[in-house]
């Protein structure tokens, strides 16, 4: 199938260093390449592809210095894809619903996958209003708020199987790890306070966005000085199996209704085990007891993170190559293309 991606403009795909959306769309396009399919990527010039690559600005949005002007970009982003509808069999949005209204009066079967929370209350009438639109949700949790959409599958997330490395134990100097972005909903502040009632040096490996810097120098700073306590900042993805495959466990205490996770399945495929906060998509994602503990409150979570050993770490691997690597998501969506186009 010749088959377009289209992805935000806000990271490089795949992004230097945090980035959910851009990552995911990374790993699909490339598993699309490699399973024989023509696919041509609208993204920015910074990304690296097996697919055709469109660039539509020079660099990521975010890491650029102009503080560009995201609208305006992403406007004519739309523009060049819908310029080059015809070329392709099925065009695969990932860019919110800015293309809704475009999609309406283009022949070509379009997709879009929505990567965020749907719960906000715009997105209603929103949606309402643009009922026909074939969607993709990441988890049968997402959809919940929205679920008389036009949702034509869900497709978990996957990883290219060999991109982060097996590690069978966690070393003498292990720690528990807290992976992704500081900002309220994500709880930094839990992760925490269980690594100290366990006594286990805690690594924080997370990128602060403006947003929430505020929060981040009022709240979580003060608790940074704890001697258990480092903060190191973003990694990236050459950094990212060491940082992960070390830890005795990655902690994941959510406080937001969390639409897929894809941290959780990246320290799968290293074999670290997950003690993670319900809600959201953790009971899809995690098998409680197999790949690590799913806890409702501080007490569970402190009691899980000290036991978290009793986890077998080759049964988290399976977990990930049986249900998350990205030739299966790959393997999905053109199914889903291939429905689209009948």
């Amino acid at each position: 199938m010749k088959i377009a991606q289209v992805a935000p403009l806000f990271e490089s795909v795949p992004p230097r260093a945090y980035g959910g959306t851009e990552r995911v769309v990374a790993y699909l396009t490339d598993a699309l390449v490699d399973l024989g399919h023509e696919v041509t990527l609208f993204a920015s010039g910074d990304s690296a592809t097996k697919a055709r690559l469109v660039p539509v600005v020079q660099r990521g949005l975010r890491l650029d210095g102009r503080q560009a002007d995201w609208l305006a970009w992403h406007t004519m982003l739309l523009d060049r894809v819908f310029t080059a509808a015809d070329r392709f069999d099925a065009i695969h949005f990932h860019v919110d619903f800015l293309h809704f209204p475009l999609v309406r009066h283009c022949r070509t079967p379009c997709v879009t996958t929505l990567h965020g929370r749907l719960d906000l209350p715009e997105l209603t009438p929103l949606y309402r209003h643009f009922d026909e639109q074939p969607l993709v949700s990441i988890s049968d949790s997402q959809r919940r708020p929205v679920p008389w959409a036009n949702w034509r599958a869900t497709v978990h997330h996957g990883l290219p199987e060999p991109l982060l490395a097996f590690t069978p134990e966690p070393g003498p100097n292990s720690y528990f790890a807290f992976l992704g972005r500081i900002s309220p909903e994500k709880r930094v502040d839990r992760a925490i306070e269980i690594a100290i009632a366990c006594g286990v040096p805690l690594r924080i490996a997370a990128k602060v966005d403006a947003v929430d810097r505020a929060y981040f120098e009022s709240q979580i700073k003060p608790l940074l000085d704890h001697p258990l306590i480092e903060f190191i900042g973003e990694i990236d993805e050459e950094h990212k199996s060491g940082f992960l495959g070390h830890a005795r466990a990655l902690l994941f205490p959510i406080d937001w209704p969390e639409p897929f996770g894809i941290v959780m399945i990246e320290a799968f495929a290293c074999g670290t085990p997950v003690v993670a906060y319900a809600g959201g998509s953790v009971e899809e994602v995690m098998e409680h007891g197999v790949s690590g503990f799913i806890v409702n409150n501080q007490k569970e979570a402190i009691a899980a993170a000290c036991n978290i050993a009793s986890i077998d770490r080759r049964r988290c691997r399976r977990v990930f190559e049986r249900r998350y690597t990205a030739r299966t998501m790959a393997e999905r969506y053109v199914d889903v293309y291939r429905r689209l186009a009948a």
